[in-house]
């Protein structure tokens, strides 16, 4: 588990205890004179991931030279050679391979084989000898073949089979294909499994079924298949095998080429250089959920520091073990022993007794993982990646930083991001953090460090089994140096009816190294003389209709430039859209109407009012999300007016998870297309419910052999929305919701409520003639009435503590702190709850929370006490309540005579503050106060604040 620790996110004003400002001037300190590099995170800014090749056809592994020639090979059987010179991919030979496999029903299929794999020769400068791993066109058996490339030709009769892994074609899938050498000159080579997908282990033990039972592949150790193989290559193109590897040569009923076994599929493999420890991407099985035949499946990120057993078929991830199952009688049956896993499957010709199990070192499911949260959820592919270590290149031109130094750096084919891996000096893992998270590679298959410094990574792109237009070799280079200044350009308006004038802006444009800055716009359009400005915002006439192209171009002071354009359209006047709520605009309140009214006028075409735009030719939504929704992706993806454009949210949501990975609009990839889906549920009531929870726990058998994944971490509300939109791709006059009426949001079932509503209106004119038609789009965002005191944007003297993610962070406040959020609109906002507490034994004073608007001194429209008692007459009764742990008035009884039991106490209330009457939108402070308490002291911690539009 990874610890429950505290952070501070802010300047702590007044540590409580002189212990504390010992410790807070420690590690100040510690901060001031921490100048050791390997201690410095370098700045996302310094990364630039550069499109090296493109137009590639299901591309599988690669290898670059010094001079940044690039070898890729794809899974048909092509082999390609990319040409800094030129920067052209070119095509050097095709390999007759096999991708198909013929299903016990007589039907051909794709296959995962093909060219799968490729690896240079340690000495490649010198004998031109590179290794391919194939699928044998017409046999049933992989080859690792050896071949000799001179002048971008493979040399006729050159090439030399050094193995051949003997597999069936009945079946689909797992073929590995990843190689790598050690510093010895060993090559090592991942094989896949080769096995069925039937249950959660493949253990068919029943009489034609071999190639449905794991335990005669990966678990046999006569037999290749599911292992890591370790050989040495010989210079006559035969191998011979090197001492170490996981069963001695001559050893009975072993292949001594198998390293490690127990895999079900390897994937790309490393070797760290400095400790000789291998590394590597192990895909795992589909279960969800644990049951009786099984437990839930894990991919994992291995690393072996000597040869063992990796426990597949029985075992996966933290030795999670899979009984046997019986076919014949249909129940499973006993679950095997991790220390001494006896295989006794008729199709087993290897040992009976083998290795223990070894340990997994990273595992996870499709869940979210406790063990590595970080990691996400969802679809799952585990890749691997290299271990840095800055003394493997020769003079690099762009080494990575040292803080990378015995990091492993790893990537997930289904979920695409780049993760670095910390370990001790032992090799044991300690922590992982995403490496440049702006970066989201497209179906990562293979990824590392070029001889030159650079990391490479080649994106397999979305369509499986056939080419796609975004597959791609990217170098991820690191700038230690001066780095290029970022550049945003727009304009105050996309156009209007000659003539007009704009202001061309450069907002958003810096430089990270904060040197100064030199701006040109160029303004050009075809048949027309181009005008330079020399100023960041300058204002631009347009008396001439066309489509002009905006240029801004910044230089910073040692000559580092970079550019941006934006298009101006000059003779047809942008729509104006606006979307007009009555009641709060900043708020939305569950199961509560939101009354709206769109408005659209367009110079040319006219307006909804006056009937001349129809009310078809606008999309409206309105669709509630889930807590964490990036709704800037909606605001700027969206550009165009069709059915899709209802769908606004949906389309981001799918951007954003990995519904792309197997699933596309209108082009078969390895899941259904989002059109046969619709076709298929036409007319079905209740196929979005059930299409939901098969979102969110995963299915097989509707549309082939190929299981969907659980997306368990998916909100109800999210799956939804995505679900509703496949069910209605097909469906061009469908419509969300009219131009003008209510909607009321719902929060779906399970969903904590605190996501937000999205209103969208968009509307594409008609042009003006030969001048291209205008979109303009206004989107609302109501965000949920209980607000996290921790998101202010305004603070003074307040702490924030709490767990790391943005999840439990509370707020400390002191006397005369505050905290303040902008622009909140208070229209028809009564109350206000506030989930506050007093510990009084941890030395929290209480105090009052003052609601003032526009400043930290403006006008107090509301109040309440947490942990203070009200005033007592003298003669009051005695006091027997303390308040603490909770805030509000505290109420007591007068001491009872009768000694009776204590009665349970019953929880305080929720400190409230009624607001005065308040319409319209202020900045909102929130003072907290006690002239009583010492300066040091706290007050109380804040959690939440809940805007109701009702007393209570």
């Amino acid at each position: 588990m990874i610890p429950n620790f505290t952070v501070v996110k802010r300047v702590i004003a007044r540590p409580t205890t002189f212990l504390a400002r010992l410790g807070l001037m420690a590690s100040l300190m510690a901060f001031v004179v921490q100048d050791d590099p390997l201690s410095q995170k370098p700045d996302e800014s310094r990364f630039t991931p550069v499109v090296v090749a493109d137009d590639l056809d299901e591309p599988m592994a690669f290898e670059v030279l010094k001079d940044g020639t690039a070898y890729i090979v794809e899974r048909k059987g092509a082999f390609k050679k990319y040409d800094p010179v030129t920067k052209t991919v070119d095509l050097i030979a095709t390999i007759p391979v096999n991708t198909k496999y013929v299903s016990a029903e007589g039907v051909s299929r794709e296959a995962e084989e093909g060219l799968m794999g490729l690896s240079l020769d340690p000495n490649f400068d010198k004998n031109h000898w590179i290794y391919l791993y194939y699928a044998h066109p017409t046999e049933k058996k992989h080859l690792l073949a050896r071949w000799e490339l001179r002048d971008d030709k493979l040399v006729a009769g050159s090439e030399k089979v050094m193995l051949e892994v003997v597999t069936q074609r009945e079946v689909c899938c797992h073929t590995g294909g990843g190689m790598t050498w050690d510093k010895d000159g060993n090559l090592f080579l991942t094989v896949g499994n080769n096995t069925g997908n039937d249950k959660a282990a493949q253990t068919d033990e029943r009489p034609g079924r071999s190639s449905w039972d794991d335990q005669g592949h990966a678990g046999n150790t006569m037999d290749l298949r599911g292992k890591i193989l370790r050989i040495h290559p010989e210079p006559d193109g035969t191998y011979t095998v090197p001492e170490g590897n996981l069963y001695p040569k001559g050893t009975a009923k072993t292949r001594p080429e198998i390293y490690s076994m127990g895999h079900r599929n390897p994937w790309r493999i490393s070797i760290d250089s400095k400790t000789g420890y291998v590394y590597w991407g192990e895909v795992g099985p589909d279960a969800n959920e644990d049951t009786d035949i099984g437990p839930r499946g894990y991919d994992e990120l291995n690393q072996a520091r000597k040869p063992g057993n990796f426990g597949w078929p029985w075992f996966v991830g933290n030795d999670q073990a899979f009984p046997v199952y019986d076919y014949a009688a249909n129940k499973p049956l006993g679950k095997k022993d991790p220390k001494k896993t006896i295989n006794s499957s008729p199709n087993n010709t290897g040992l009976t007794e083998l290795p223990p199990v070894a340990p997994s070192f990273i595992y996870y499911p499709y869940g979210i993982s406790e063990q590595f949260p970080l990691i996400g959820s969802g679809a799952r592919s585990a890749t691997g990646g290299p271990v840095y270590h800055r003394s493997d290149f020769k003079n690099p031109k762009r080494p990575w930083p040292a803080y990378y130094e015995n990091k492993w750096i790893v990537t997930d084919f289904s979920r695409g991001w780049i993760m670095a891996i910390t370990m001790n000096e032992n090799g044991d893992y300690q922590s992982m953090e995403r490496v440049v998270p702006s970066y989201h590679p497209v179906e990562p298959i293979d990824m590392k460090f070029g001889p030159d410094g650079d990391m490479y990574i080649l994106e397999y792109g979305t369509n499986w089994f056939r080419k796609s237009d975004n597959s791609r070799l990217v170098r991820l280079e690191y700038n230690g140096g001066n780095r290029k200044p970022l550049v945003q350009a727009s304009a105050s308006k996309k156009g209007g009816t000659v003539p007009f004038q704009i202001t061309l802006l450069s907002e958003g444009t810096k430089d990270f190294d904060g040197d100064a800055l030199k701006y040109q716009w160029k303004v050009a359009m075809p048949g027309a003389a181009a005008r330079t400005f020399a100023t960041a915002n300058p204002m631009v006439s347009f008396n001439k209709a066309g489509i002009y192209t905006a240029t801004l171009t910044v230089t910073d002071a040692k000559g580092a430039s970079n550019s941006q354009s934006v298009k101006i359209i000059a003779g047809n006047e942008p729509p104006a859209v606006a979307v007009n709520l009555a009641g709060n605009k900043t708020f939305f309140f569950a199961n509560q109407p939101i009354q709206y009214a769109v408005s659209v006028a367009d110079k040319e075409d006219g307006s909804l009012a006056t009937g001349k735009i129809a009310p078809a030719r606008v999309a409206m939504s309105i669709d509630y999300t889930s807590e964490g929704f990036d709704y800037a992706e909606v605001i700027q993806s969206q550009r165009s007016v069709d059915a899709s454009t209802q769908f606004a949210v949906a389309k981001a949501l799918i951007k954003q998870s990995d519904c792309n990975v197997c699933h596309q609009v209108a082009t078969k990839s390895v899941g259904p297309m989002y059109t046969q889906i619709a076709d298929k549920y036409k007319g079905d009531a209740g196929a979005l419910e059930r299409l939901v929870k098969k979102v969110q726990n995963g299915g097989n058998g509707v549309w082939g052999e190929v299981s969907m994944p659980a997306h368990p971490a998916m909100s109800v509300a999210d799956a939804s929305t995505i679900v509703n939109y496949m069910l209605h791709i097909n469906d061009k006059t469908f419509s969300t919701l009219p131009t003008e009426g209510s909607f009321t949001p719902v929060i779906p079932k399970g969903d904590n409520g605190k996501g937000s509503v999205l209103v969208r209106a968009a509307y594409t004119d008609r042009g003006n003639k030969t001048i291209p038609a205008q979109t303009s789009e206004t989107t609302l965002i109501l965000r949920s009435p209980v607000v996290n005191a921790y998101e202010a944007t305004l603070s003074k003297g307040v702490e924030e503590k709490g767990q790391r993610a943005g999840k439990g962070i509370d707020v400390i406040t002191y006397d005369k702190s505050y905290i303040g959020f902008k622009k909140l609109d208070l229209t028809g906002i009564k109350q206000l709850d506030f989930a506050a507490s007093v510990s009084k034994r941890d030395g929290f004073q209480g105090g009052t929370i003052e609601v003032r608007l526009d400043s930290p001194t403006g006008e107090l429209i509301g109040e309440t006490k947490v942990g203070l008692a009200d005033p007592k007459p003298a003669n009051a009764a005695p006091t027997a309540t303390e308040i603490q742990n909770a805030g509000g008035t505290a109420t007591t009884k007068p001491a009872s005579t009768t000694a009776t039991a204590a009665a349970p106490r019953p929880p305080a209330p929720q400190p409230k503050a009624k607001l005065k009457e308040v319409s319209g939108f202020h900045d909102v402070y929130f003072v907290f106060k006690n002239n009583d308490a010492k300066a040091i002291a706290p007050l109380l911690t804040l959690s939440n604040i809940k805007f109701s539009d009702v007393e209570k």
